[in-house]
């Protein structure tokens, strides 16, 4: 977690019965111009960069923003705020689907009838992102009936109030782990919150897991746990079981929503989603559902916090901002808040808005580093793998991940 102190004013919030801090992530609005990037906009008459024929568009999220994204917005009108928030989604899932985006390297007629064929597919992608942010927007996130797990890091993280307030405040069941001064050691922390975590997955109670502190692609640092051991814990323990034969009962972890406020974060969920599937193949257990996911930063992106007495994470301080500080507050929260109201309020971080009158119409660069760029996954069934495959003129059992990214 890179605090934010030296030539970065550090924001001291009101302590409101509970010291709140916050976590704001944000998301990557790259540049349609070299230099500024103005989102929020309405599209500009200018004229998009004409790449060359061997450009697929594809080689950065830069290049897909000034090369293909003016071309995919003319074929499907949408505001800037709208798209700049697929946006990302899109490149990483067509990068990660680059084949089937094969641009021809000869010049004229064919090179323009494949762009025209690469654009009418990403606007295919863009209904199908757009159709599963819609079917899952009102999905529970925090909210009566649902459970709530913390892990918080130790010694300058934030206290377990941070969590229970909040929960407290819908009438959330709350359970927080960390390790303070009461003696209890880091591995024993860790293996108190996997047996929750386990219990909640195995027993099928609707709970949500926020993990707040240090983390990198591979572990959740802050207390020493890989992704392939909090995969294990989802799936009940030893998956082989203590006979080696295993259970082949369906894994069906669509009750759970785990939100990381870390860095790497995303990177972290991808591989999570990945050693889950991985461990259902290898033991034959048939993967119903994945849990939702809430990353507080994007693919290869540190996450940022103000630091004085504890370190508040920006993307946990405009949770509590929205659902808590803030009056009236909603009856739950749901999973269209976060891919609306709180990456609308992350995107301020490193940005600042171009006004004219009384509106805002756009936003100008002033520090990229503090971009998160949030990320929402959502589990895919067989139906939607099936329509991807579709949309992709894929074979029926060509292999796809079953956490998407919709922005």
């Amino acid at each position: 977690m890179r605090q934010i102190q030296e030539n970065h004013v550090v924001a001291r919030w009101p302590s409101i019965q509970m010291s709140y801090l916050l976590f704001r992530t944000q998301w990557i609005a790259v540049a349609w111009l070299a230099g500024q990037i103005v989102c929020g906009a309405e599209p500009s008459s200018s004229v998009p960069a004409t790449p060359s024929p061997a450009q697929s568009g594809f080689e950065s999220f830069e290049v897909f923003a000034s090369t293909l994204s003016p071309l995919v917005r003319a074929q499907r009108p949408m505001t800037s705020k709208h798209y700049r928030q697929i946006e990302p989604s899109l490149y990483y899932f067509a990068a990660s689907q680059a084949e089937c985006f094969a641009t021809l390297t000869d010049d004229g007629q064919q090179h323009e009838q494949m762009r025209a064929q690469q654009v009418t597919l990403l606007v295919k992608l863009c209904d199908f992102l757009d159709g599963k942010r819609k079917a899952t927007a009102n999905a529970t996130v925090i909210g009566k009936g649902r459970s709530m797990i913390g892990l918080l890091d130790p010694a300058r993280g934030l206290e377990r109030k941070e969590i229970t307030t909040l929960a407290t405040a819908y009438d959330a069941p709350a359970t927080v782990f960390k390790q303070d001064a009461r003696g209890e050691s880091i591995r024993n922390v860790a293996d108190a919150f996997l047996s929750a975590v386990s219990d909640a997955a195995t027993q099928h109670t609707p709970t949500t897991i926020v993990v707040l502190g240090h983390g990198s692609p591979e572990e959740i640092q802050s207390y020493s746990i890989p992704f392939e051991r909090l995969a294990d814990a989802m799936l009940g323990g030893d998956i082989g079981g203590p006979s080696g034969k295993g259970s082949t009962e369906p894994v069906d972890l669509s009750h759970l929503v785990l939100i990381c406020d870390d860095c790497f974060s995303a990177d972290f969920l991808i591989n999570l989603g990945n050693a889950i599937e991985t461990r259902c193949r290898d033991h034959c257990r048939p993967l119903v559902s994945l849990p939702y996911c809430i990353a507080g930063t994007n693919r290869g992106r540190v996450g940022h916090a103000d630091f004085g007495e504890k370190f508040v994470p920006h993307f946990w301080k405009d949770v509590i901002e929205l659902f808590y500080v803030r009056q009236p507050r909603p009856k739950q929260v749901l999973l269209g808040d976060f891919f609306g109201k709180v990456d609308n309020m992350m995107y301020g971080y490193g940005r600042t808005p171009i006004v004219k009158g009384s509106e805002v119409v756009g936003y100008r660069t002033v520090d990229p580093e503090l971009f998160q760029d949030p990320v929402i996954f959502i589990p895919l069934d067989e139906k939607d793998l099936a329509t991807l495959r579709a949309i992709l003129n894929l074979k029926a059992d060509a292999p796809l991940p079953r956490l998407l990214d919709i922005g």
